[in-house]
């Protein structure tokens, strides 16, 4: 039994000189790393633009009022709806499912847009 354990501890002492020795700093496993995703919606003109945006689930869509008149932004289905927001002001929304958000300013209904997720 004696002689297992010094076995094994010699043979890590060995894999740690070769990992020393080539340079390697860890041999952790390292989890792959995901990126956040975004996109924006400019209002301006009595308009959302782009007027259509596709972006792949999980991504955060940001809609920022460059007009000088309060808007909002309301999806059809009221999935997500925004305050009114001034001049400068933005709504986030981060989209978890894929499927096709129509949505409007609920001042001026006749301003929409459309997100496609994928």
């Amino acid at each position: 039994m004696r002689r297992r354990v010094s076995l094994v501890l010699a043979a890590s002492v060995a894999i740690a000189a070769t990992l020393l020795a080539t340079g390697s700093r860890s041999i952790a496993a390292r989890a792959p790393q995901t990126q956040a995703s975004s996109a924006d919606v400019k209002i301006d003109n009595f308009s959302f633009g782009p007027v259509t945006l596709t972006v792949a689930a999980g991504t955060t869509v940001t809609w920022t009022n460059r007009d000088d008149i309060p808007h909002t932004v309301v999806s059809e289905d009221k999935v997500f709806k925004s305050k009114v927001l001034d001049t400068d002001e933005k709504f986030s929304f981060t989209f978890s499912k894929p499927g096709t958000y129509p949505y409007f300013c609920s001042i001026h209904p006749k301003m929409t847009g459309k997100i496609v997720v994928q």
